[in-house]
């Protein structure tokens, strides 16, 4: 288990640098990511490199221990780069630049960014791809975290090239756009630009491909310098870290080209529900390259300093979240920084070692949780069965609904699928994000907001409902093709016939932040009807009689469907569509297929998870403990945390990993957490 932070010693007098390694070694680091901003430090002019104080850092960190996890330092090219190639620097919408004094102010596509840090990344390669320190590559740093985009010359002639590359010529760019549209058509690749500001709404085909192409240049950008490593003859794990659910960058594609994902997860302390938010990033982050353990590359030791109010963590709980990342599949618990800094824009983010000194609650948390996980045994890898319910998440689909011109504008696609999995988390359920094709792996899957669906996606949807698989969609699903067109045939054209209804109309209601006087709805009732069901319960059908909804509400959207085949097991019971159907169900093969016509509020997508978990037998990690307490399982592993603020007993036998002693109960204060070896074979669960 890797235990650390970012060091950044060139922040500090070289005097100070054994102590760090003594304080290193008193708070169980194993291993620090070095070097991330240093490019200014180790390189000051073009051409000219000065490796001897990283050499001397390098050589102190392996003699007391210390594993290092290098990093390419081309995050943030310095002053004299932008000053010599102005060029580099990238643009916003408008052609305003963006200048030097912060970070990341280059260029993904630049040529002459690429070459500078290609220059960079061969020199440090060459140097340290066989020192025994060096564990591990970190690649330039959270790509894309402030710069989303950028609208530059650069960016245009790489549009271009890209687009060629995409499209077999202008006419089937044209036809994929759909040009003839405000006379857009193009009569070369030459005529196009990025889409920059427009005086009303862009191409939506320009903009879904003009996001393609950012997330693929931010890519293109870590290739190159992972491939300059593995030339210099570096055999180590490279990565770079992620940002959770991060939009501009498509970390599906990205993953199969890190060795390890790493991940910097920042839940806020003062959200109650913050920990099931941090819960849906781990959950993520092993779903993107199933059976290896990640990093938690970073997190904080306690307050930040980026948000308008940024609270403490409480007591324990900085150590309750890092054996939470445990739980969900991280092999390594790392921090920004080790050293709190003196200067800059982030001297008030906590760190290891805090600006305050050693009487801290901070180091005496963080120096206690070093010699925890410094006990634990070898973890078994993320097992493909420890999830067997899934929610879709693509980020595709994700760029696509959230664009402009929509029935209800402001979808927040994120916002939703966490909603989804709150719920599931609230039951103990473990979740895998994955895209469509992986659907056949699981026995439940949720794929909310489904607007764009590919032909592959589909396909792989109804053949899942068809072996036995229990899928529930909708709505404004399966509505556009991968260029953001509507397919022939009206709406829902592929599922359909395993869902067994159609969509008429969307059925917008008044946004929830909409003035109160606007007319219209906010917000469509819905409850759970009578009937026999289909396929009964033993089909995993809706059985007979009601279902319970409760106060279930729907938001946003309220459709109006065409039933076909399908049984409905609630209506909605006021405003426009009263008595219309609001959740149908369809036995397909030997699965079901349900399709809901809103978004549920929060207590409405609890209500349905509870229906759904109830017809279908998905069973919780841990079965009976309250919404407060989580539960984790990596194979015959169970991680349970008490984020409540009252001391509980968890029923959970087996081998505690840090004490190793046997446990037939775990008693559990607030933010006391237990990793358990249960016996093999055991089921913790119960039906939820």
């Amino acid at each position: 288990m890797h235990y650390g932070a970012d060091y950044n010693p060139e922040q500090w007098p070289d005097e100070i640098w054994p102590d760090d390694v003594a304080r290193m070694r008193e708070a169980g680091v194993t291993m620090v990511s070095l070097g991330i901003f240093s490019w200014a430090r180790i390189q000051p002019r073009e051409g000219e490199f000065d490796f001897d104080w990283l050499d001397r850092v390098i050589d102190l960190l392996h003699e007391g221990g210390i594993a290092v996890d290098l990093a390419t330092a081309t995050a943030s090219p310095p002053p004299w780069a932008s000053a010599a190639y102005p060029e580099l620097l990238p643009r916003d919408e408008d052609g305003s630049v963006f200048w030097p004094g912060s970070r990341q102010a280059y260029a993904p596509s630049s040529p002459v960014y690429r070459r500078l840090a290609g220059e960079l990344v061969t020199a440090l390669a060459e140097r340290y791809a066989r020192h025994p320190a060096v564990v591990m590559w970190h690649v330039n740093n959270e790509y894309g975290c402030h710069l989303n985009a950028d609208y530059s010359d650069a960016a245009r002639d790489a549009f271009r090239r890209w687009l060629a590359d995409r499209y077999p010529d202008i006419d089937a760019l044209n036809a994929a756009w759909g040009t003839n549209f405000w006379s857009q058509r193009y009569g070369s690749f030459d005529e196009i630009l990025p889409p920059r500001k427009a005086p009303y709404s862009r191409n939506p085909g320009q903009m879904l491909d003009f996001r393609r192409f950012t997330s693929d240049m931010l890519l293109e950008c870590y290739l190159m310098e992972r491939e300059i490593i593995r030339a210099a003859g570096a055999t180590q794990p490279i990565t770079t870290n992620f940002m959770g659910a991060f939009k501009p960058a498509d970390y599906r594609r990205w993953a199969e080209h890190v060795d390890v994902v790493s991940d910097d997860c920042y839940p806020d302390p003062n959200d109650p529900e913050g920990f099931r938010a941090a819960a849906f990033s781990r959950d993520l982050m092993r779903s993107l390259k199933p059976g290896v353990p990640w990093l938690l590359m970073e997190q904080a030791t306690n307050a930040l300093n980026w948000r308008p109010t940024n609270a403490p963590k409480a007591p324990g709980q900085m150590a309750a979240l890092s054996a939470q990342a445990i739980g969900r599949g991280a092999d390594g618990i790392l921090f920004f920084q080790w050293r709190q800094s003196r200067a800059g824009a982030e001297k008030f983010h906590s760190a290891m070692l805090p600006q305050a000194g050693t009487d801290t609650r901070t180091w005496r948390e963080v120096t206690a949780l070093g010699a925890d996980l410094a006990a634990l045994p070898a973890l078994p890898a993320p097992a493909p069965g420890d999830a067997r319910v899934a929610i879709v998440f693509d980020w595709q689909n994700w760029w696509a609904v959230e664009a402009s011109d929509h029935p209800m504008n402001g979808l927040d696609y994120v916002a939703v699928v966490q909603r989804w999995h709150r719920a599931l988390h609230r039951r103990h359920v473990q979740v895998d994000l994955v895209p469509a094709p992986r659907a056949g792996e699981y026995d439940v899957v949720i794929a909310p907001l489904l607007y764009l669906l590919s032909e592959t996606d589909a396909a792989a949807l109804t053949a899942f409902v068809e072996a036995g698989g229990h899928l529930l969609t909708g709505p404004f699903s399966d509505l556009v093709d991968e260029h953001d067109r509507f397919r022939d045939g009206g709406f829902m054209t592929q599922l359909r016939g395993v869902l067994g209804v159609d969509v008429e109309d969307f059925g917008a209601l008044v946004a929830p932040d909409a003035p109160a006087g606007e007319p219209g709805e906010r917000f469509a009732p819905f409850a759970g009807v009578g009937g026999a069901g289909v396929g009964g319960a033993g089909a995993g059908g809706a059985g007979s009689g009601s279902i319970g909804l409760g106060e279930a509400v729907g938001t946003l959207l309220a459709e109006e469907l065409r039933i076909a085949d399908a049984a409905v097991e609630a209506s909605f019971t006021g405003g426009r569509l009263a008595g219309r159907p609001a959740l149908t169900v369809r036995a397909s093969g030997s699965g079901t297929a349900r399709y809901l016509a809103t978004v549920p509020d929060e207590a409405g997508t609890q209500a349905v998870v509870d229906h759904l978990l109830a017809t279908t037998g998905a069973e919780p990690v841990v079965a009976g403990l309250p919404a407060t307490v989580e539960a984790m399982r990596r194979g015959d592993v169970v991680t349970v945390v008490n984020h409540g603020d009252a001391a509980l007993s968890v029923p959970l036998a087996g081998t505690d990993l840090v004490g190793g002693s046997a446990v037939d109960g775990v008693d559990l204060e607030p933010y006391a957490w237990a990793i358990v070896q249960t016996a093999a074979g055991s089921s913790t669960g119960a039906a939820a």
